[in-house]
């Protein structure tokens, strides 16, 4: 039997004040990389010392964490509960939302702390009085849908239109296997026919099989949607007039 340790850690960094003077030494103290993973909730906790490494109270500050990305544009900013204000120690919640349209990246971070006549004092990446700390977005530990296929492009073949051949990526879907097609249309009218084959590769001697038809009476405002189950190897779709800029495009995710 395996035996394999994980660990429930809390996420602690030391951040620096010189509130109560100058510096008497001179050592980074954002010394570990701070990392979030995408697609879940993360707690981060900092506590603040003076430049002799003693806390500082912070029980009547509010502290804010603030995150830019390459082109200096804020994309994250989260107020601090504060945790025990007489050690310093406050807490930073990234929830899953604050990382969704962030893809993975560095990023530069700040925090600053508000007192009660509102003024801001920040806080430093090291008693060098550089703000250098950076914020590593990680999306391997919960990846997330890929995106889906997109069919824009049809070729005329006796008055009907086809679409390329898309892979139904048979390897990674069961027997129940759950495929989402979503068509956007301006004005056209017709129909829309899905087709599949179960066979290795596609060329003019392929068969398909028609497995629905969508009619269109050019009315439609709303992307109309369809869901079906199956193995394929591939899809395809076929359509009755010409998709050219009435059939805008067409989403697939398997």
């Amino acid at each position: 039997m395996q035996y394999l340790p994980r660990y429930l850690l809390n996420n602690t960094f030391i951040i620096i004040s010189t509130d109560s003077g100058y510096n008497t030494e001179y050592m980074p103290v954002y010394t570990r990389q701070l990392k979030a993973y995408r697609g879940i909730g993360n707690k981060v906790q900092f506590q603040l010392l003076n430049a002799d490494q003693k806390p500082i109270d912070i029980t009547d500050y509010m502290p804010t964490f603030v995150a830019f990305d390459e082109e200096k544009r804020q994309v994250i900013r989260r107020v601090g509960t504060i945790q025990d204000g007489v050690k310093g120690k406050f807490e930073i919640v990234i929830t899953e939302n604050d990382l969704l349209d962030i893809q993975r990246q560095y990023l530069r971070y700040n925090i600053y702390l508000t007192d009660l006549e509102g003024d801001n004092h920040l806080t430093y990446a090291d008693s060098n009085f550089d703000n250098n700390a950076t914020l590593f977005i990680d999306d391997y530990a919960f990846p997330g849908p890929v995106d889906s296929i997109e069919v824009t492009v049809f070729t005329e073949n006796n008055s009907e239109w086809y679409s390329e051949s898309i892979s139904a990526q048979p390897a990674i879907n069961g027997n129940e296997a759950l495929h989402t097609i979503a068509i956007y249309t301006e004005n056209y009218i017709g129909d829309v026919v899905l087709q599949a084959t179960l066979e290795n590769n596609t060329d003019e001697s392929t068969n398909w099989s028609n497995l629905h038809t969508i009619t269109f009476v050019g009315t439609e405002i709303e992307p109309v949607v369809y869901n079906f189950n199956g193995v394929f190897n591939f899809l395809r779709f076929k359509t009755t007039n010409s998709p050219t800029d009435t059939i805008q495009k067409i989403l697939i995710r398997n």
